[in-house]
Parts: structure tokens; sequence; C-alpha cells
């Protein structure tokens, strides 16, 4: 049993010592290399003194070739191109507009732009405001159809026809108040001389849509209570004068009105047809002129 215990014992201690053998010597080898070892004879002769002969060259150092090749260097450098002679060109200086602005020039210059943009806007819609339309519609010269249809429109309507596109009212005139007429009116003569008048719907007052009142047949606005005979021509209420009118002319039958020139209303007091009340007032009594 005391054979084998130590056996037991005796064989891991020597694998144990070899494997240290081992890394050991491995080890001293790397270092070797990687270091460098130099002979026994090496060193010896390097510790000696070396006899130089007549023929050897003394050595060379590194700062002298450093030397030598900058030297070489300079000398190749020293050689100098020859170029071929050629007119030189005039110099011209650059523009300094164009070259360049500064931060006030390009401030000033966006705002003299935009500032001449804006009235360039205001200036067309100032002219497209005043400029009398050239198609349809309001402001223009507009065709409410023959004679035979505004009559049938104004029957239809009790005595009034009122047209959107024109934002007018029309109405008959009374032959028999021409003579009246001719001393008070000039450019819309011609329409009541062919039996109608073309009258403005809005109010002279502050501008509210006057309506029609079929029971007095006078218009009556309601926001304040004016009143207009069918003639346009004041009855009553806060109004500064009659209601406003536009040229109307008949010509082979048909009947056109130029919404695009607005007749200031008759003065106050003006009353050529000498139409009354016919019925209920829808605002109210009229203030008698």
């Amino acid at each position: 049993m005391q054979t084998t215990t130590a056996l037991l014992i005796a064989i891991p201690v020597l694998m144990l010592l070899a494997g240290v053998l081992l890394f050991a010597s491995a080890r001293r080898r790397d270092t070797g290399e990687a270091i460098g070892a130099l002979a026994r004879e090496t060193r010896r002769r390097d510790r000696g003194a070396v006899a130089l002969t007549s023929d050897d060259a003394a050595p060379v150092t590194g700062k002298e070739v450093e030397r030598a090749s900058v030297a070489e260097r300079e000398e190749a450098s020293r050689a100098l191109a020859t170029v071929g002679a050629k007119t030189p060109v005039a110099w011209v200086p650059p523009d300094p507009e164009a070259l360049d602005i500064s931060r006030r020039q390009f401030f000033n210059r966006g705002i003299v732009t935009f500032f001449g943009l804006g009235l360039a806007a205001f200036g067309a819609s100032a002219l497209a405001f005043l400029w009398p339309q050239l198609g349809g519609g309001f402001g223009a010269v507009i065709g409410i159809g023959s004679t035979a249809s505004v009559n049938t429109k104004i029957a239809e309507g009790a005595g009034f026809a009122y047209f959107p596109e024109g934002r007018m009212w029309v109405t008959k005139y009374p032959a028999a108040a021409l003579p009246a007429a001719r001393l008070v009116y000039k450019q819309e003569l011609p329409g009541m001389e062919a039996g109608y008048t073309a009258l403005y719907q809005k109010c002279v007052h502050l501008g509210c849509r006057v309506p029609e009142c079929k029971t007095s047949q006078w218009f009556e606005c309601q926001c304040h209570g004016s009143q207009y005979n069918r003639a346009g021509e004041k009855k009553g209420g806060p109004a500064p004068r009659g209601l406003d009118r536009f040229p109307l002319t008949v010509s082979d039958g048909n009947v056109t009105v130029n919404t695009g020139i607005v007749i200031i209303g008759p003065p106050i007091g003006t009353n050529t047809t000498g139409q009354e009340a016919e019925g209920p007032n829808c605002v109210g009594s009229a203030e008698k002129e």
C-alpha cells in the first residue's frame, strides 16, 4: 500500500516538474528570438579593438548620410525651368457691385424692391377698380331684354322689375310726366322718354338695399325708413336725395342699361310724377315734402 501511495504522489509531481521545465524552456526561446542573443565569439571581438587597413574607408554616420541627401536635393533644385515668353494680359479690376455686396446694400435693395412691388400691386388694383368692366355684370353695359319682356317682368312684379345682374330696379315712367322731367333730368331723360327708369338698388342714406312696397307702390328702405316713389324721387325719411340711377336706352326694341355710370339722384322736393302712396306703407308713414 505504501508503494502504491508513493507512486500516486510521485507521478503527478514529476509531471508537474516536467511541465514547468517545458514552459521555462519555451519562454526562454521566445525571449531570445525577440531580443536577440550574440554568440560568445561575437561579443569577444566587439570588446576588442579592430584595426583598419589603409584600404578600409572610415565608417559613415547617419547624420552624414542625411546631409548628403539634403545637399543632393538642393543641388538639383537650383536649375531654373525655361518658360516660353508670352504677352502679358492687361489687368482689369473687378466690378465692386458684381464682386460682392454688403449686408446693408442687400437689405436696402430688398426694401426698395418690396416697396416697388407693393406700389405696383396697389396701382394695378386701383386701375382694376376704376376701369369699367368690359364683360357682363355690374359695371358694364347690360342688355336686359326686349321691351316686351321688360314690360312683362314689370307687370309680374306689380309695377317693379328687379335685375340682379345690374343691381337695379326698372319701373315704368309715365309719358304725362315728361314735361316736368325735362326740367330736372338730363342723362337719364332718354330712358324716361322711352318709358322706363333704371334705379340703383342702394339707399342713398346708408347704403341698404331698398325693396319695393307693393301696397304703397313706393320703394321703402327697411333700415331707416327712407321712402321713394316709383320714379325714385324721395318722399320721406332721412335720405338726402332721391335714388341714384343708370342711363337706359332702347334700340331696335332692345333695352340696355349702362351700370358703369351712376347718376346722382334728384334733390329733395323733386316730384315729377306726382305719385302719392297708393296704399298702406310698409315701414311707416311718410314725411311729406
